[in-house]
């Protein structure tokens, strides 16, 4: 089969929405479909097709997301689909390879996505860069430790999503920069995908809610999340609290916030479904077992061009090593690279290598989360130096731990 990839027009984008509503067996409102327009780049959205027929879709978007030293420029890939006539017949392999020349073209060095299927990506050199902790916390489990931050000068307010938005906006800036893999919002991502309150946002549960924690200056944290109400068989409360998402510019905001959801009356659990892997409520809980957590991957990164996006994030610690990277796909990215941390450098070099490494495996230790020592242990690097992994690992590792926290 010829597949022909190219960018849509707007005339297609129907047909772009059947087939990723084909794709991925969904169905919605038609007024999903104009909000998602309202997001959509239609130049950066591509289309495979058999002859006339569309069979396939790849989009991007541009942000900026925080990387090791502050944000930079990032393609957030998203829309990724091939209609299920058409599975397994390369149709996936020329989007995403075309995709991915078009980002080289235009100057971006590194993309990311989220992953429907873990297993897809690894082949087009995407690595699993961070991870995600969910949460089902019982409420009579929730005690915190005996020395909770606390302020007196703060204080809750019970505040309608859609009219706080200035609040919001303000303290998920105060933090953004701070944790590598947290993108830019705006103004209509707010409103679309943080604050959409329509009843095929609300997946069965209530309205959306906002608590917000203050002092005389202004907010300092806040938590959005939905009820589902429910009761036992003895007609016990018995609702959950689900948290969609929770901010704070200090520790006795973000202790207060917790609490906020955690005390809710008639509800007897919170569900906490994507937080950081070192998100601090794992030290505030008296018992940490009452977690309940669980452990999922997130986002998935792509380095595109080595050389830039290499020297476009900070170092933990000092390197110079030279690095070959094996990439198939992208062949611009292939052969060594000396990484000069001092320099700020990351050049092209015919000396020998030190590691020899999978694109995807630097993909994946880019924001800092992913020690590169675990993935020798499994073969996946190539160690010629004694001690350039440790080397290389430690430059590249970050704290806090990658999360982006909002799925595009």
């Amino acid at each position: 089969m010829t597949v022909q990839v190219r960018p849509i027009t707007e005339s297609e984008w129907p047909a772009f929405v059947a087939v990723d509503y084909e794709a991925f067996s969904s169905s919605y409102p038609p007024a999903a479909a104009d909000r998602w327009r309202e997001l959509a780049e239609i130049d950066r959205s591509l289309a495979a097709f058999d002859g006339d027929l569309m069979v396939g879709c790849a989009a991007a978007i541009t942000f900026t997301m925080t990387v090791p030293g502050g944000p930079i420029p990032v393609a957030g890939v998203t829309a990724v689909g091939v209609l299920p006539s058409h599975r397994r017949r390369g149709v996936l392999s020329s989007l995403m390879t075309r995709q991915l020349h078009d980002l080289h073209e235009n100057g971006e060095a590194v993309a990311a996505l989220y992953a429907t299927e873990a297993g897809i990506y690894g082949r087009f050199g995407y690595g699993r860069a961070a991870d995600a902790l969910f949460f089902r916390i019982p409420t009579h489990g929730s005690a915190f430790v005996r020395d909770a931050p606390v302020d007196p000068a703060l204080r809750l307010r019970v505040a309608k999503p859609a009219d706080s938005l200035p609040e919001l906006r303000q303290v998920f800036e105060s933090v953004r920069r701070s944790r590598p893999g947290v993108y830019d919002r705006s103004d209509l991502r707010w409103r679309i995908e943080v604050l959409g309150d329509e009843e095929h946002d609300r997946g069965g549960a209530g309205p959306l809610r906002c608590m917000i924690a203050e002092d005389d200056e202004g907010p300092r944290g806040y938590a959005l999340f939905r009820v589902k109400r429910g009761a036992t068989d003895h007609d016990v409360p018995d609702g959950e609290v689900q948290l969609i998402e929770l901010f704070a510019s200090d520790p006795a905001a973000y202790a207060l916030v917790w609490r906020s959801v955690l005390d809710r009356d008639l509800c007897s659990r919170v569900h906490a479904w994507s937080r950081p892997m070192d998100d601090p409520i794992i030290h505030l809980l008296a018992e940490p077992r009452h977690l309940n957590a669980g452990w999922l991957d997130e986002l998935w990164v792509r380095v595109v061009d080595v050389d830039r996006a290499m020297t476009s994030r900070a170092y933990a610690a000092p390197a110079d090593l030279v690095i070959e990277v094996e990439d198939e796909v992208c062949p611009w990215n292939a052969g060594r690279w000396r990484l000069t941390t001092a320099k700020g450098s990351c050049e092209r070099t015919g000396d020998a290598a030190d590691l020899t490494l999978p694109v995807g495996v630097l993909g994946a230790a880019y924001l800092g989360g992913r020690p590169l020592t675990a993935f020798a242990g499994a073969g996946l690097v190539g160690e010629h130096r004694e001690g350039a992994l440790r080397e290389l690992s430690a430059a590249m590792s970050w704290d806090p731990k990658p999360w982006a926290g909002l799925v595009f």
